[in-house]
């Protein structure tokens, strides 16, 4: 009788903490610590997402379905935030341009060091 009532307790003892798990979990993001998402591919689905909105609301518009400010309020709304979006990837993209410029220059400049050190080098001999 007594082994009963132990293997019943650490059964109730897992099942209660199995319970108190699921209820707890969806309060701490664990992914948030596990993911390492490119930021790129979120704007880039973002702006795919906003941009299939902007068709549907479109769409939901010529069919009547919302009203003019409606439609004028949440159009407004989207196109700021695919602008923004766009913005953004300009200014990667620049950003890019200007690192490739940058690395260029500093491989003409390693490049002519080197030359003149051979120069200097052979000048010795």
């Amino acid at each position: 009788m007594q082994e009963i009532s132990i293997i019943s307790m650490i059964f109730t003892a897992a099942l209660v903490l199995i319970c108190l798990f699921l209820v707890l979990a969806p309060f701490f993001s664990f992914d948030s610590y596990l993911s390492f998402a490119n930021k790129d591919q979120d704007s880039a689905s973002n702006k795919e997402v906003l941009l299939s909105t902007l068709n549907e609301l479109e769409f939901e518009y010529k069919m009547d379905k919302i009203s003019h400010v409606d439609y004028k309020n949440l159009k407004k709304q989207y196109e700021s935030q695919v602008v923004s979006i766009m913005k953004d990837e300009e200014e990667q993209m620049t950003s890019q341009a200007a690192d490739k410029d940058l690395m260029a220059e500093i491989e003409s400049e390693i490049e002519a060091t080197m030359n003149n050190y051979k120069n200097k080098k052979g000048e010795g001999k």
